[in-house]
């Protein structure tokens, strides 16, 4: 038997990036279309860093999805930038709190947020909260 690998050029490539949002460092994972982890990476939670975040999953190949953990808190500001670019962003469900705090830096996590499954069902559509400088109230 013989097995031939054909390597597609980078552009051609369709990339699935996750991102795991923190108040001031975002981390993303690259996944290619079989799901293979290219890299992972921390950006900084500003413009800048959304727009290097975007540049760097785009230097894999074409970004075609992108799951994001808290897009109504953390990670809205990355949603707007993301969704304005003309990439598909999907909200993906947190974890339980006690879970993350034992997995730690465990990049696991961040290949989730760019995987389909159960932590995003039905990959729906991410709905960041609107950039009007307030927070919302809990319980209110």
């Amino acid at each position: 038997m013989t097995v031939t690998i054909v390597e597609t050029p980078t552009q051609a490539r369709a990339i699935t990036g996750g991102v795991d949002t923190h108040a001031g460092v975002h981390v993303a994972a690259a996944l290619d279309p079989i799901g293979g982890l290219l890299g992972v990476q921390e950006f900084p939670a500003t413009r800048a860093g959304y727009a290097l975040l975007l540049e760097w999953l785009g230097g894999f190949g074409t970004v075609c999805l992108v799951g994001i953990e808290g897009t109504g808190s953390y990670g809205a500001g990355l949603a707007r930038h993301i969704a304005a670019a003309g990439v598909r962003v999907v909200e993906v469900d947190r974890s339980d709190r006690q879970d993350r705090r034992r997995a730690g830096q465990d990049p696991a996590r961040w290949m989730r947020s760019a995987r389909p499954g159960p932590l995003c069902p039905a990959g729906r559509p991410a709905r960041p909260r609107a950039a009007t400088g307030r927070s919302r109230r809990s319980g209110r």
